[in-house]
């Protein structure tokens, strides 16, 4: 069983940083990629960024939050990592960490989550 959890969430005033960390364990072949998304009351669940498992790691991200949040990898570790910088009210949210992941060489991915971490940031 794959299992992806996360943690780093928590309070943080205006203009703070913050980082999430998400951690793949269990038996697996390969993780395609690797992302973020967040989930706030009354929204659906949007990708915040994403980055590539395997190469340079390609990454892309939510417009609104380019040149503040960065995300970042260690494939030795199979764990992934949101930075996020000069954080402003609006991006208050539950953020999920997720992958695409191979479970054997001949697979399709399949989407895992991780159980979400409240972040919240005061004005």
């Amino acid at each position: 069983q794959v299992q992806l959890v996360e943690s780093g969430g928590g309070l943080v005033q205006a203009g703070g940083s913050l980082s999430l960390s998400c951690a793949a364990s269990g038996r697996f072949f390969s993780i395609t990629d690797m992302g973020w998304y967040r989930q706030a009351p009354g929204n659906q669940r949007e990708l915040v960024a994403r980055i590539f498992g395997r190469g340079t790691g390609t990454t892309n991200y939510l417009d609104s939050v380019k040149g503040r949040f960065t995300i970042s990898r260690d494939n030795a570790k199979n764990t992934w990592y949101l930075h996020m910088t000069n954080l402003k009210p609006e991006v208050t949210a539950v953020y999920y960490c997720s992958a695409d992941i191979k479970r054997d060489f001949t697979s399709v991915e399949i989407l895992y989550w991780g159980q979400g971490t409240q972040v919240t940031v005061s004005p």
